[in-house]
């Protein structure tokens, strides 16, 4: 195999790399701006899901701005990003929450009592910061528990028997985040939670923030009943709508090119990946999940069939068994499909295994790029 269905010539990548599409990407971007348009609400880039700062003076041509979770991804949208600026965190540190507010135009408290107790640092904000609080419906349709914000006992999230309304004073507006990877029928379902228990404090606000794992990119997408919502929703309580996905904006965007190592057999044939799912896809083993790559199929469908597994001493390093037409040898590429989101994110360097290459490349002429590489220093350097 030497070129994908994006012509893209594997001989020119090096491995393990992941590469992102700029054509797909701004594909995606124009689908979320058309929502911004018809239902009058701004979206924001989740950095949590996909920070690649390389695209921000794309991004930010679509986008109304960035969402943050931590000091540092609060300075990466202000410096990289610009436009908006959100933050929304469990917790804060006093030294954190000091430098935050000179990058966050808007700071989503997880608890009344914090927000009590950081406010006094506004004061020393450059502009005018908008606060919110964020609230939990107790209501999701989350099938994995460690992606589930409203599993019982979360720690996200204000509960309505928590809920202090005389304390609103200073707050422009509420946030819930229930979503992870659903359509607009969940979103339905979630908001008529929301409203139920939270609706009454909406009125009077300047805006409220429906989080993320809005699936908007995705094929089948119901785009018109999530324009539809905002639209009705702005028009019963006189808000704002804020939405901030992280995976709507890279799906289907990337790409992660691995080499095979080695084959080595122990009751079936397993290959031995520069690529691991452990360090370079840690959602394989979180979700868990099994990401598709060209080329292959399920189990037994096609001539051999061969477990694909990590370079790590982690005995699950395994992304998952596939079978393909062809045997594999040391030496042969494979590719990984919808690499962007939740990986260059999340990824880490476990034994001291190197981080992939990051590239972009354009799907309509097949030029790839490679802007970064990581070697001994980058490992070294986040150790002492």
């Amino acid at each position: 195999m030497t070129r994908t269905h994006v012509n893209i010539r594997l001989e020119d990548v090096p491995t393990p790399c992941y590469l992102v599409d700029e054509v797909a990407l701004e594909g995606n971007l124009k689908i979320l701006d058309s929502v911004q348009k018809t239902a009058g609400c701004r979206i924001l880039l989740a950095l949590k899901g996909f920070a690649m700062w390389h695209f921000a003076p794309l991004i930010r041509r679509y986008l109304a701005g960035a969402s943050a979770s931590s000091l540092d991804e609060a300075r990466l949208a202000f410096e990289e990003f610009g436009r908006e600026v959100h933050v929304c965190a469990p917790g804060y540190s006093d030294a954190h929450f000091q430098e935050m507010v000179q990058y966050a135009d808007h700071i989503v408290f997880n608890s009344f009592s914090q927000y009590r107790r950081l406010r006094a640092f506004l004061k020393n904000a450059p502009r005018p910061i908008e606060c919110g609080i964020r609230i939990n419906p107790e209501y999701s349709e989350v099938a994995t528990p460690i992606y589930d914000p409203c599993y019982p006992c979360s720690r996200l999230g204000v509960t309505l028997d928590r809920f202090e309304p005389e304390a609103l004073k200073g707050i422009c507006g509420l946030h819930f985040h229930c979503l992870c990877e659903q359509d607009a029928g969940v979103l339905e379902r979630v908001l008529g939670a929301a409203e139920k228990k939270f609706g009454r404090f909406f009125k009077g606000l300047k805006w409220v923030n429906f989080g993320g794992g809005h699936h908007i990119t995705k094929p089948g997408y119901d785009v018109e009943a999530l324009c539809r919502m905002i639209v009705n929703f702005k028009a019963r309580y006189g808000v704002d709508v804020y939405l901030e996905p992280g995976e709507a904006v890279a799906l289907n965007t990337g790409i992660l090119v691995s080499s095979v190592l080695d084959v080595v057999e122990n009751r079936m044939r397993i290959a031995i990946l520069d690529a691991s799912a452990a360090t370079h896809m840690p959602d394989v083993l979180e979700m868990p999940y099994r990401p598709e790559i060209i080329g292959a199929g399920e189990p037994q469908t096609r001539a051999h069939t061969f477990r694909l597994a990590g370079p790590s001493c982690l005995a699950g390093d395994v992304i998952g068994d596939y079978s393909f037409d062809r045997p594999l040898e040391a030496g042969n590429k494979l590719i990984f499909l919808d690499m962007a989101h939740y990986t260059m994110v999340k990824n880490n360097t476990f034994n001291g295994i190197r981080l992939p290459s990051i590239g972009v490349f354009n799907s309509r002429t097949g030029e790839v790029r490679i802007i970064r590489t990581f070697g001994y220093e980058d490992y070294r350097n986040r150790l002492s």
